[in-house]
C-alpha cells in the first residue's frame, strides 16, 4: 500500500552536494524551466532523485531565498502577529 517510491534509488549519489551538481541544477532550471522534478536529475545530468533535486532548489539554490538576519521591521512585524495570533 501506499505510494510508489520517488526513484529505484540504485546508482544515485547521496551526501551533500558540489558545487558543479548545483551549477547543473541552476543552469537547467534557468535555460528549461521545472518541467517535472522527477525528470529534473536526468534531463539535467544529476546522479540524484527529484525529490533531491527539488528540496536543493527550494530551499538552498532560489535567486528570491532570503539569507541572514531579520531587518527590524520585520523583526517588528513577527512580534506583533505573534501577539495578535500566538503560536499558531
Amino acid at each position: 500500500m501506499g505510494r510508489k517510491p520517488c526513484c529505484d534509488k540504485v546508482g544515485l549519489k547521496r551526501g551533500p552536494w558540489t558545487i558543479e551538481e548545483d551549477h547543473k541544477l541552476m543552469n537547467f532550471i534557468f535555460n528549461n524551466g521545472i518541467p517535472c522534478w522527477r525528470h529534473v536529475p536526468k534531463l539535467a545530468g544529476l546522479l540524484r532523485c527529484g525529490k533531491s533535486c527539488r528540496l536543493r532548489w527550494i530551499n538552498y539554490l532560489r535567486p528570491d531565498l532570503k539569507r541572514g538576519c531579520f531587518t527590524e521591521s520585520e523583526e517588528d512585524e513577527i512580534i506583533r502577529l505573534h501577539s495578535q495570533l500566538g503560536n499558531k
